[in-house]
């Protein structure tokens, strides 16, 4: 018998705005960039925060 999927809400998705939020706020650049690197880079951490301090640096 095939179980439903269920959904996991719990979990946040990528580019949710809790991740643009600790984006912004750990690298004090603005939401809008911080959506911006998310949706280029995904969940590579290191990467969003390097391409952050390069646009802090502009």
């Amino acid at each position: 018998m095939a179980r439903k999927k269920s959904t996991d809400t719990s979990r946040v998705k990528k580019g949710a705005e809790l991740e643009v939020e600790h984006l912004a706020e750990v690298t004090d650049v603005t939401p809008k960039q911080a959506r911006a690197l998310l949706r280029k880079h995904g969940a590579d951490w290191q990467r969003l925060k390097d391409e952050a301090e390069d646009l802090k640096e502009e």
